[in-house]
C-alpha cells in the first residue's frame, strides 16, 4: 500500500488534478468548496494500471496553510508536484519544492498542468526549461515532467503509467512490529464513535487491539478499521488508515497525537537532530532561537540549543538540541521541518538522531559531537552501540527499537558488537529479545563504582564481613532486576565476592589489631567463666564496643538467642546438644529441667528455648518442649 502527496503552489490545481485522476473531490470543507481552495488536508485514493490502490493527500498550496501543508507530506512515498503551463514556477512552488527535499521524499513527477490553456508549444518547452532549473541540485533534479490536462484528461494515461512505475520501484514500507499512525483527522461517527485517520508506519494494527494515544497517554481499544472506506481486519504499513476508537471521546484526541500499541514509544520533549539551514533563508539562525517543529503531523514550538558553533549560516549543516514546549512522538530517522514562527519562515530541516537524548548536552563538547556524528553516520553496530549507550542496562529489544534497525541488520550489528566484546549481555542463559545488554565500556564504569564503594565501606567498617545488599543496590541506584543481574555476574568476573545479604570485596578478611585482640581475649574469658550465663549484650558491647560486637556475631564466634542474651559458639552447641539428648530420651522437657540440666538461670533458659522455637528445633506444648519432627 502506498501513499502519494501534491505539492505546489495554490490555485496550480492540484485538487482539480486529483478529482480527475480519482472521481473523489479532495475539499471536504464547505468554505473550501466556496472558496474554490484547500485549506486543510483532503484525501482521494485510485487504482493505477498496474493493479495497485494507492491513497492520495492532498495539501494547500497557499502560503496561509503551509502549516497544515506540512501535516500531510511526511508520510507519503511519492510526490506530484504540480505547477501550472499558464503560470510556471511561483514562490510555493519553490517552498514546497524545498519542503519535500529536506523530507527525502526522492520519488516524484512533475505534472505541468492546465496545458489546454496554453497554446503555444514554446511556451511549454520554456516552462519546463525553468522547471529543471529549479529542480537542479534537489532530490527531485531527474524527476519526470509530464504535460497534463485535468479537463481535457490529456496526458493522463502516461501519468498512469508513470506513477505505477514510480512506486514500483519505490522500497516498501517495512513491518519492523511497532505500529504508530500519526493522527491528521479526528472525528465522530453516528453510531460508531471517534475516528480517527493517518499514514500508518512500522507495523500493523488489527481490530481487536488495544492502543495507546500519545503523548497524553489515554488508552482505547480498536473497534474497526478502514482502509479507503473499505473494512479491514488489518492495516497495514504505508496505507491511509482510518482507525475506529472505542472507549475514547473525539474531543481527548487532537491532530498530531500518534495511535500506537501500549508501551511500544514514549513521548519526548527534547531531540537531538542533523539541521540543514535553506540557502535562501533570510536570517542566520542563533543559538536560543525560537521555531515550530513539524515532525509526523505535530506541531510545537521549541527552543533552539546550536551545539558545536554559534551560529549556522544559509546553506550549512550543523547539530541542534530542541527542547520541546509540548511533547512529540519521534524515532531515530524521522524527519521534520523546522519554520520560523513570525514572520512565517521555513528554516530547514533533517534527520532524528536521538529521540530521547538523557540530558542537556553541553553545547561543545567534543564527546558529545563525536557520539552524534556516530548516530547520524555510523554502521550498523555503531547506530546500535550508540542505542545501547544511550539507554545504559536495556533489553536486547528497547535497544533495537531506538536504534531503528531492521531484522537482519539488527541481529548482524548485535553479533559483531557482542563478539567484539562491545556489548555485555548481563544474565545467564541463550539470547532472547528479553536479554539485558549493557554497553562494555559502561559495563567497566559500573564495575569500577562497585569496586570504589565496597572499598570505601570496607574502610569505615572495617570490623564488617560486608556491605549489606540492599545498602549496595541503594548506593548503585540501580532496580531490584537489574541489581539481582547484576552482582551474579561481577561476583563471576572476580569484582566482588556475593553473600546471602552482603557482597564484599574478594580476599577482603576481618583481622582485629593487637589492641582490640586484647580486648577480645578478655570478653572470651568471661565467657569461658561462666559458659551457661554469660555476659550480656550490652556488658559485651561495654567491654569491646560495637563494631567489635557486631564483628563476633558476624563471624560466629558469638550466637545471639535474643535481644538480651547471647553465647559463645562452642557453648551454644554444647547446649543444644545436651537439650537434644534429654528430649530423645525423655519424649519432652520442661523449662525448669533445662535450668537444672545446663544449671544455670531462667533467664538464659527461656531465651534459648525461645530461640529453639524460633528455627523449628523444638516445639512448644504446653509447658513442655519435644523435638520437632
Amino acid at each position: 500500500m502506498r501513499v502519494i502527496g501534491t505539492a505546489g503552489h495554490v490555485d496550480h490545481g492540484k485538487s482539480t488534478l486529483v478529482a480527475a485522476l480519482t472521481g473523489i473531490h479532495p475539499d471536504r470543507l464547505k468554505e473550501e468548496q466556496e472558496r474554490e481552495m484547500t485549506i486543510d488536508l483532503g484525501f482521494a485514493w485510485l487504482t493505477l494500471p498496474d493493479g495497485e490502490e494507492i491513497g492520495i493527500v492532498d495539501v494547500p498550496g497557499h502560503r496561509d496553510f503551509i502549516e497544515n501543508m506540512l501535516a500531510g507530506v511526511g508520510g507519503i512515498d511519492a510526490a506530484l508536484l504540480v505547477i501550472a503551463a499558464d503560470e510556471g514556477i511561483m514562490p510555493q512552488t519553490r517552498e514546497h519544492l524545498s519542503i519535500l527535499d529536506l523530507l527525502q521524499i526522492r520519488a516524484g513527477i512533475v505534472v505541468l498542468t492546465k496545458i489546454d490553456l496554453v497554446d503555444d508549444p514554446a511556451w511549454l518547452d520554456l516552462v519546463e526549461g525553468d522547471i529543471r532549473n529549479v529542480l537542479r541540485g534537489t532530490l527531485l533534479q531527474d524527476a519526470p515532467i509530464l504535460r497534463v490536462s485535468a479537463r481535457t484528461r490529456a496526458g493522463f494515461p502516461d501519468l498512469l503509467r508513470t506513477l505505477s512505475l514510480l512506486l514500483q520501484n519505490a522500497p516498501a514500507r517495512p513491518n519492523l512490529g511497532r505500529p504508530r499512525l500519526p493522527v491528521d483527522r479526528v472525528f465522530s461517527i453516528a453510531g460508531f464513535g471517534t475516528v480517527v485517520t493517518g499514514t500508518l508506519s512500522d507495523g500493523k494494527l488489527a481490530t481487536g487491539e488495544e492502543v495507546e494515544i500519545l503523548p497524553s497517554g489515554l488508552r482505547g481499544r480498536i473497534r474497526g478499521l478502514q482502509t479507503h472506506k473499505k473494512k479491514e481486519e488489518t492495516a497495514v504499513p504505508g496505507s491511509r488508515t482510518a482507525v475506529n476508537i472505542s472507549g475514547l471521546d473525539v474531543e481527548q484526541i487532537q491532530r498530531g497525537e500518534v495511535v500506537a500499541h501500549a508501551g511500544q514509544y514514549r513521548s519526548t520533549q527534547r531531540l537531538d537532530l542533523i539541521f540543514r539551514l535553506l540557502p535562501n533563508v533570510s536570517a542566520s539562525l542563533r543559538h536560543h532561537t525560537e521555531v515550530k517543529l513539524f515532525i509526523g503531523t505535530s506541531e510545537t514550538i521549541a527552543d533552539v540549543r546550536l551545539l558545536g558553533a554559534e551560529t549556522l549560516n544559509p546553506g550549512e549543516t550543523g547539530w541542534l538540541q530542541l527542547e520541546l514546549r509540548t511533547p512529540v512522538v519521534a524515532v531515530r530517522g524521522d524527519r521534520y521541518i523546522l519554520r520560523r514562527p513570525s514572520p512565517g519562515e521555513t528554516l530547514g530541516g533533517g534527520t532524528v538522531v536521538d529521540p530521547q537524548p538523557q540530558a542537556r548536552h553541553k553545547r561543545f563538547d567534543k564527546a558529545v559531537l563525536r557520539a552524534l556524528d556516530a548516530l547520524a553516520q555510523g554502521s550498523p553496530a555503531e547506530v546500535l552501540l550508540q542505542a545501547a549507550l544511550a539507554l545504559g542496562p536495556a533489553p536486547v529489544k528497547d535497544v533495537i527499537a531506538r536504534s531503528r534497525l531492521e531484522g537482519p541488520s539488527a541481529e548482524l550489528a548485535l553479533k559483531e558488537l557482542f563478539d567484539s566484546g562491545q556489548l555485555v549481555k548481563l544474565d545467564d542463559g541463550p539470547w532472547t529479545m528479553d536479554s539485558v545488554v549493557l554497553a562494555a565500556s559502561q559495563w567497566t564504569k559500573l564495575k569500577e563504582s562497585v569496586a570504589a564503594t565496597l572499598v570505601a565501606y570496607h574502610g569505615v567498617y572495617p570490623l564488617r564481613r560486608g556491605m549489606p545488599r540492599e545498602e549496595l543496590k541503594s548506593r548503585l541506584k540501580l532496580a531490584p532486576r537489574l541489581f539481582n543481574l547484576v552482582l551474579p555476574k561481577m561476583a563471576a568476573e572476580g569484582v566482588l565476592t556475593e553473600g546471602p545479604k552482603w557482597a564484599t570485596l574478594p580476599g577482603h578478611i576481618v583481622r582485629f589489631s593487637p589492641f582490640q585482640q586484647v580486648k577480645v581475649d578478655k570478653l572470651m574469658a568471661l565467657f569461658a567463666a561462666a559458659p551457661y550465663a554469660p555476659p550480656s549484650v550490652k556488658e559485651c558491647q561495654a567491654e569491646v564496643g560495637e563494631d567489635i560486637f557486631s564483628a563476633l556475631r558476624e563471624f560466629g564466634d558469638l550466637v545471639a538467642v535474643s535481644d538480651e542474651v547471647v553465647f559463645r559458639k562452642t557453648d551454644y552447641e554444647a547446649m543444644m546438644e545436651k537439650i537434644r539428648q534429654a528430649l530423645q530420651q525423655k519424649g519432652q522437657i520442661s523449662l525448669a529441667e533445662v535450668r537444672d540440666l545446663l544449671n544455670t538461670s531462667r533467664k538464659y533458659v527461656q531465651a534459648l528455648l525461645e530461640h529453639l522455637d524460633a528455627i523449628g528445633v523444638t516445639v512448644r506444648d504446653g509447658d513442655f518442649r519435644r523435638l520437632k519432627i
